[in-house]
């Protein structure tokens, strides 16, 4: 790769929001794995399209408002999913329908033609401007304080919600302070990979941190490093195959992916053949 071309102010753009992804993404995307919750992330991810049409027909700035919009989302979703656990699934594609339907209907609405709109569906981290990189920032810091200040709670939470409950954890709203910091984190990843791939960066990091660490912390480290090492191979594949930064960072993560468990499993077959 030309190393003039990082001296574009894009470009150092998009690497320093990698990095911010990857922190998020690392925290957030472990402890969707460990509690089980990427159904609901998605439908969360899908929902915040309707913050984005919102601020598109109002002329506002998209990610403080499908912030608000999508953590509000979130809230509702939890507070039903508590109520009605055998109703969840039914839930979360009501409101997922039901968000990706009211952003399509206020875009509709929007006078003139959205040139934008698809970044934010299939993302461009390149297009990441500065403003979009301090609320990033500020969503990290966030995320960091809650993880470190709550860390013992979120791990009894994720592990045993029933011994943690007899403990006296507020069970409930870490997991409603869990479901908004997915909501913040789906919208920072808005335009680096977009709604529609949005899951994929929050899932398979942690997937793969998980079968090489032994703890929560650990865990969340490891995915963010994995994270990070998806983005920046698939800003280079976009760069050499001329391809859109988000599909081509989701496809280099899948890639990577497929190839990691299977050189694994591979070489566990071969040590059990060995051994028998």
């Amino acid at each position: 790769m030309d190393l003039e071309l990082f001296s574009h102010g894009f470009v150092q753009r998009a690497l320093v929001a990698a990095v911010l992804i990857s922190i998020a993404a690392g925290i957030v995307g472990a402890l969707v794995v460990v509690n089980r919750l990427v159904f609901m992330t998605g439908g969360i991810a899908h929902t915040a399209y309707g913050g984005v049409g919102t601020a598109i027909y109002a002329g506002w700035p998209v990610l403080p408002v499908t912030g608000a919009f999508t953590a509000a989302a979130a809230l509702l979703l939890g507070l039903l999913s508590l109520r009605r656990r055998e109703r969840t699934d039914t839930l979360i594609g009501v409101i997922w329908a039901a968000g990706m339907a009211f952003g399509l209907i206020m875009v509709e609405l929007s006078p003139g033609y959205q040139a934008g709109l698809m970044t934010y569906l299939f993302g461009s981290i390149l297009a990441v401007s500065s403003s979009d990189l301090w609320i990033m920032a500020a969503i990290d810091c966030v995320i960091l304080a809650a993880a470190i200040y709550y860390y013992r709670d979120i791990l009894s939470f994720s592990f045993d919600p029933v011994f943690a409950r007899t403990r006296g954890i507020p069970v409930t709203g870490l997991y409603l302070m869990l479901l908004v910091l997915v909501a913040e984190t789906v919208v920072m990843m808005i335009q680096v990979v977009g709604l529609l791939l949005v899951i994929a960066l929050l899932t398979l990091p942690p997937y793969l941190a998980q079968r090489y660490t032994r703890t929560l912390g650990g865990m969340m480290v490891a995915s963010g490093l994995f994270a990070l090492a998806f983005c920046l191979a698939g800003l280079w594949a976009s760069y050499q195959f001329d391809i859109g930064s988000g599909p081509a960072i989701i496809a280099t993560a899948c890639v990577l992916f497929g190839t990691i468990v299977g050189v694994e499993n591979a070489l566990r077959a071969a040590g059990r053949r060995q051994a028998g």
